[in-house]
């Protein structure tokens, strides 16, 4: 029998052509994966009983406890509102660094856990929604719980172009006012930029009362910069092309970074979202376990207030 985490390798990944390929081998990988678990949609669950009051509704009767006790009650329900997932994609120029050629870049890294993300939710019966974003939202699908809505999704990110340089503070600001509906936001990016302007949008999300989980996902050769020889940097989002000699400037990059990241997570948990550190060359499903919890008892459940 085949290993399904070999379908979510980066590695393997890399070899299949199209974003559609990968996401069927993702959705197949962690379904053959994962545990049975239970399916959420649009129900009602029982919570106490109440004594019948004139004009109640007799649908809500409990005739069991009639028959038993002679007295009419009422079941009380309480209402299982649908979730809804917002993702937010960078496709911004960035996104597009590979240090290996065997392996995905961070763009169709990213794109691969939104698919991985956006089935594990819709098998929930639970709705997604997709924006991609540079500087500003760029293409918006609004939220569905219908299974044909993975496709859809998938179709939209393959079409997407990576040209532009980011601004994920000011995308944060509009998402606030365009996602309606509290909901979970997951924002897949690898966050170079600003980040006080990064942590004020995020600010505005909270404020709006939507949980949020943050994946940075990062290149292996940007995290260890095992550069030795003179290297030419090429230059990304309107920056220039460099030439530098990596073992001068290695500690001091390392530091920087370091010093970065540190900033982006301790401020992404002071407004109480969700961070965790990706690598482009890590098993998708063990980031998805990560996130979404393992088992079912430790699952993550995918949803406000639960």
């Amino acid at each position: 029998m085949t290993n399904p985490s070999t379908h979510l390798d980066p590695a393997i990944l890399a070899k299949l052509q199209g974003l559609e390929l990968r996401a069927r081998y993702i959705v197949d990988g962690f379904q053959s994966g994962r545990h049975r678990s239970s399916h959420r949609g649009q129900s009602v669950e029982f919570t106490e009983h109440r004594e019948y009051a004139a004009g109640d509704d007799l649908r809500y009767v409990d005739w069991k406890v009639f028959g038993k006790t002679d007295k009419v009650y009422l079941k009380q329900f309480e209402a299982e509102t649908n979730l809804v997932c917002y993702l937010l994609v960078d496709i911004s120029e960035s996104m597009l660094y590979r240090g290996d050629p065997n392996l995905l870049s961070k763009l169709e890294y990213a794109q691969c856990l939104a698919a991985a993300i956006a089935y594990v939710v819709l098998r929930q019966r639970d709705s997604v929604s997709l924006a991609t974003f540079d500087d500003q939202l760029r293409d918006l699908m609004r939220e569905s719980g219908n299974p044909a809505h993975l496709h859809q999704l998938v179709h939209l990110m393959s079409q997407s172009e990576a040209i532009q340089k980011s601004d994920l503070g000011k995308v944060l600001h509009e998402a606030s006012s365009r996602f309606q509906r509290p909901g979970v936001v997951v924002v897949i990016s690898d966050l170079l930029g600003d980040v006080d302007s990064l942590l004020s949008g995020l600010k505005h999300l909270r404020y709006q009362r939507h949980e949020v989980i943050i994946l940075q996902v990062l290149d292996p050769a940007e995290t260890e910069f095992r550069f030795s020889s003179p290297t030419l940097f090429e230059g990304l989002e309107t920056q220039p092309d460099v030439l530098v000699q990596p073992r001068a400037i290695r500690q001091a990059y390392l530091a920087a970074l370091q010093e970065f990241l540190e900033r982006v997570e301790i401020g992404c948990r002071s407004l109480q979202a969700d961070y965790f550190r990706v690598r482009s060359d890590e098993a998708i499903d063990r980031v998805l376990q990560q996130v979404l919890g393992k088992g079912e008892s430790g699952k993550r459940k995918m949803a406000s207030g639960k």
